[in-house]
């Protein structure tokens, strides 16, 4: 296989040669990130295709969308393997789409989404948001709103900001070591944490290439420890550093598919990096595990509910049920952007309905409606809630047994959301 050199965040590196398919991908990708920066979420290629966009003259959005049409003719004729000329063509039809958009075509919201996600967003009933609310309310009896009996129970569990950095690092080396003993996790992999703050998101992954990943933590809210357990299962271990690394090594390194040495927002590998990164908090912590390990860290976040240990144990099983269930209810953010985007509702109504339906404060309404009203996250809100389901469902078509190694699929295949949802069934054992 033919190799060149490349420079990415992680340093100078030798990568296969795209081949003409991968190569107009990689460059079509690279152009569309000028008219929507940060589209490209990550660029670990050939370091020429990045120079050749970067001094080229700005190609019409309304040019990158017929490219993309005339790259996807093209994949029948040169692209021999289903999986990967499928997935080529479903990302090139969600580039199509951004295309498109920022060409100021008129694409209506749910369209957009659905063409992006190559999966149509299905709204969570309320009364399913109300069975969810009326067992947190059984577990936080009193008199005051659910929001603020929430709030004060997150209060007791809050990792205090010095004795973050420790905790992180504690969380970091137990996902780690649970990942090794479930999935191949690449040797020589490293990770850098860091804690930022004015961002919508809560935190982030950014591959670097090389193996490496930087996580940056948003601290501008106090985060509780059961949140930070799942966040870091999220953007770690088994979640988006163990796919990307995972990823570098089996598509690009030894199967050449270059095409995956960039990451792109909006687009359906995102639905399947999401919905793994959220459903593998199960493998990272599997049934019954959170209450121990909450008891476990208690004394190193400064936890206010005391150290004794029938009052700690008991506390930690009601807030591991909390956190379960609060997880649950955030299918609200599927509904409130849809409500906002699709049925044309006004602001303030929809901070209302996040409010009363998902049971947020006021303030957390507000920071939840502005990464849905963000011009980059409106529609990747959906990517979350509606992956994860995708790949529950098709990690429940097989025997708990066999869930790791399906799991470890997603890991370092080219998946589509509508091959999970072909496969999503019992009878599927071999897929």
């Amino acid at each position: 296989m033919t190799r060149a050199r490349t420079v990415a965040m992680g340093g100078v590196r030798d990568v296969p040669v795209p081949d003409p398919i991968a190569r107009d991908y990689l460059l079509l990708a690279l152009r569309i990130d000028q008219h929507a920066p940060g589209t490209v979420d990550a660029y670990i290629g050939p370091a020429d295709l990045k120079a050749q966009v970067d001094t080229e003259q700005l190609r019409p959005a309304a040019r990158l969308a017929d490219d993309a049409a005339a790259l996807r003719d093209r994949l029948d004729a040169e692209v021999d393997a289903a999986d990967r000329r499928d997935w080529l063509d479903l990302q090139l039809v969600a580039i199509e789409t951004l295309a498109r958009v920022q060409a100021g075509e008129r694409i209506g919201y749910l369209e957009q989404v659905t063409r992006c996600f190559a999966h149509t967003p299905t709204r969570t009933p309320e009364t399913d948001l109300d069975r969810v609310a009326a067992e947190l309310d059984t577990l936080l009896p009193g008199d005051g709103q659910l929001a603020d009996r929430l709030a004060d129970e997150d209060r007791r569990w809050m990792v205090e900001p010095d004795r973050l950095p420790s905790v992180v690092d504690r969380l970091i080396e137990r996902h780690r070591a649970r990942a090794r003993e479930l999935f191949d996790v690449p040797e020589g992999e490293a990770l850098q944490l860091s804690f930022v703050r004015g961002q919508p998101w809560a935190a982030y992954n950014w591959y670097e290439g090389g193996l490496r990943s930087r996580i940056d933590v948003n601290i501008d809210r106090p985060i509780e420890l059961t949140r930070l357990v799942g966040m870091l299962a999220h953007e770690a271990f088994p979640g988006h550093h163990l796919e990307h690394t995972a990823k570098e090594r089996a598509l690009i390194e030894d199967a050449g598919r270059m095409e995956a040495s960039v990451l792109l927002i909006n687009t359906p590998e995102c639905l399947i990096s999401e919905g793994l990164a959220e459903a593998g908090r199960a493998f990272a912590v599997g049934d019954g595990e959170l209450t121990d390990l909450l008891v476990e860290l208690a004394p190193s976040v400064g936890s206010a509910l005391g150290h004794d240990g029938a009052s700690l144990v008991a506390a930690a099983e009601r807030t591991a049920t909390i956190s379960s269930l609060r997880h649950a209810l955030d299918a609200v953010r599927v509904n409130a952007a849809l409500a906002l985007h699709e049925d044309g509702w006004p602001r303030p109504r929809v901070v209302d309905y996040l409010v009363e339906a998902g049971r947020f404060s006021p303030e957390a309404a507000e920071q939840r409606l502005a990464f849905i009203e963000h011009p980059m996250w409106r529609l990747y809100v959906h990517a979350y809630p509606e992956g994860e389901a995708l790949v529950r469902r098709w990690l429940e078509g097989v025997a708990e047994p066999e869930r790791p190694a399906r799991f470890s699929r997603l890991l370092h295949e080219q998946l589509t959301p509508p091959a999970l949802a072909r496969k999503a069934g019992p009878a599927d054992t071999a897929a």
